[in-house]
């Protein structure tokens, strides 16, 4: 039996924001990716110590994994056998915020 993987309300701004962007290029490759990152979470409901510790926060529970260019960080609660993605964040954007 897996962890539950939820996204919270950021994340969920974050992958409409990144479908959103790629949607002005490209409509179809926007609901691609977008999926795409989906199915790369549920990974982490079998293994969600995957990601490296973030080394911003330095916390054991926060954890991230590197999916193309976006960093998806998340938080481990081993006590509810929870996963919540916090963010997807672009590498780009210099350090991730969360809350």
């Amino acid at each position: 039996m897996g962890y539950q993987v939820t996204l919270t309300a950021s994340a969920r701004r974050d992958l409409r924001d990144i479908v959103r962007f790629i949607s002005l290029d490209s409509p179809e490759r926007a609901v691609v990716f977008g999926r795409f990152l989906v199915s790369a979470i549920k990974r982490l409901a079998d293994f969600p110590e995957m990601g490296r510790i973030v080394p911003e926060f330095n916390d054991p529970s926060i954890r991230e994994i590197v999916v193309r260019n976006y960093r998806v960080i998340y938080r481990v609660n081993h006590e509810a056998c929870r996963v919540d993605v916090a963010r997807f964040w672009h590498g780009a954007r210099g350090n991730p915020r969360i809350s």
